[in-house]
């Protein structure tokens, strides 16, 4: 259960991160934003390798990366024409896409219970971003493409960090990302450095969100699956919900807030259900 906790103090700071992020690109460019993000937390992450460096995950970090970069462009831009809480909500819809992708590029399956449980994530998600006064904007679509992104980057790390070393297959994420948006940035974007401002989202989305939060990501997928881990990561949008209602001033129709509750009753189903079945199974103490 520590990996779960861990995942969802994770899931917690990405979605106070909407917020803080939607206010750093309403000043600066999203592209030079995600270039210095990322490259806060791949010199951080770099710096933790140092004396176990390999270019053994340095193609699949890569390419795992790329996914990442793309889903950050997505979001980010979505993000700039959503409100915080809606761009939190519908990148919870990676829940759905993850056990696609699995199924889909590694045959992997789904037992019943996370079928049951990612059914209420999407009705919980359809609830909260389908009521709303203005359902499926732009930006709404630039995030659900991301969502695809996010469930890819969940199903490939379940395939491949339980093979390779947590820092470095975390590094060559970043660094991959962070080459993207540095190669980017100057086709997009003017290079100049970001207003005073935004230095503090850049060191809370640098340090937390992108360092802290990919190498715990990257450790507990070396230990649970895909779908477990989308589902738990899947409370990203109740906690977007708060932070945007606390620090945004976004609001909540009482559908959306019932979105929210199924969110949270998903979760508790793919936690507790498995765990009952698995103690069941070895009998009481007599």
């Amino acid at each position: 259960m520590h990996l779960v906790a861990l995942l969802i103090l994770v899931t917690a700071v990405w979605g106070w991160t909407f917020v803080v992020v939607k206010d750093a690109v309403a000043v600066y460019g999203v592209v030079s934003f995600l270039a210095i993000r990322f490259a806060i937390g791949c010199s951080l992450i770099g710096a933790g390798s140092l004396r176990r460096f390999s270019l053994g995950p340095l193609w699949i970090g890569g390419c795992i990366g790329a996914v990442l970069a793309v889903a950050y462009l997505f979001q980010t831009f979505g993000l700039r024409h959503t409100t915080a809480t809606n761009c939190g909500l519908i990148t919870g819809l990676f829940v759905v896409f993850a056990p696609l992708a699995n199924r889909l590029l590694f045959g992997v399956r789904t037992s019943r219970v996370f079928w049951a449980a990612i059914a209420l994530s999407i009705v919980g998600l359809f609830l909260l971003t389908g009521s709303g006064p203005d359902p499926l904007a732009k930006g709404d679509l630039l995030t659900l493409a991301a969502a695809a992104c996010f469930g890819l980057h969940i199903a490939m790390l379940d395939r491949y960090a339980k093979h390779h070393d947590t820092t470095l297959l975390a590094f060559w994420q970043l660094a991959s990302a962070t080459l993207i948006f540095l190669l980017v940035w100057p086709l997009t974007e003017p290079l100049v450095l970001p207003p005073g401002e935004v230095w503090f989202a850049l060191l809370i989305t640098g340090v937390l969100a992108t360092a802290a939060a990919f190498f715990i990501q990257t450790y507990v997928q070396r230990r649970l699956p895909a779908v477990r881990t989308a589902i738990v990561i899947s409370t990203e949008p109740i906690f977007a919900a708060f932070f945007g209602y606390t620090l945004a001033g976004d609001r909540l129709t009482g559908l959306q807030l019932a979105g929210g509750a199924l969110m949270i009753a998903a979760v508790v189903l793919a936690e507790v259900v498995p765990a009952l079945m698995a103690n069941g199974g070895k009998g009481g103490r007599g």
